[in-house]
């Protein structure tokens, strides 16, 4: 029997289930909208949630001043992510965007078709907030960009021709 014990397991060890949800949210919180599972959407939901609102204190204390108070928040959040870009991007980008919203920062939405390989039931695991086609257009600047980069990479590192 499973009394008091919460949570699903994943068909993971613990180590490697705390492994998988750093990923998971971290992957949530840099992308603004990914697509995982319905059971990993819904186990890993809470602590997204419960991230968010830590950042929430911290960017609501750098409006302050109140320094000490921000620092703890990133620390909290770098010992959870172990990722201290995507900690600072919560406390400076993501937190102020939800600093009047009560809760309910992230939504997940089931997709109609099963995954190919093994039929697992797919969702779309994002930010409340999140925007499809500003994300479009920032991923569409971003490769003309790296295009461009290509390109004078390419046509400088040639050498001239004789003629």
């Amino acid at each position: 029997m499973r009394h008091r014990n919460k949570g699903r397991k994943l068909g993971r060890k613990s180590p490697q289930r705390e492994a998988l949800r750093r990923h998971v949210v971290c992957a949530l919180f840099t992308h603004g909208r990914i697509e995982t599972t319905v059971p990993k959407a819904k186990e890993f939901r809470p602590w997204a949630e419960s991230l968010i609102t830590a950042a929430k204190r911290g960017a609501a204390a750098k409006g302050e001043g109140a320094r000490n108070v921000r620092l703890n928040a990133i620390r909290k959040l770098i010992s959870a992510l172990h990722d201290e870009t995507v900690a600072v991007k919560l406390v400076d980008e993501i937190g102020p965007r939800f600093a009047d919203r009560p809760g309910g920062y992230t939504r997940i939405m089931k997709k109609a078709m099963p995954r190919l390989g093994d039929r697992a039931p797919v969702a779309i695991f994002e930010l409340v907030d999140f925007d499809a086609e500003a994300d479009a257009a920032a991923k569409a600047a971003a490769r003309a960009a790296r295009d461009e980069k290509r390109k004078a990479r390419a046509g400088g590192g040639a050498l001239p021709t004789e003629g």
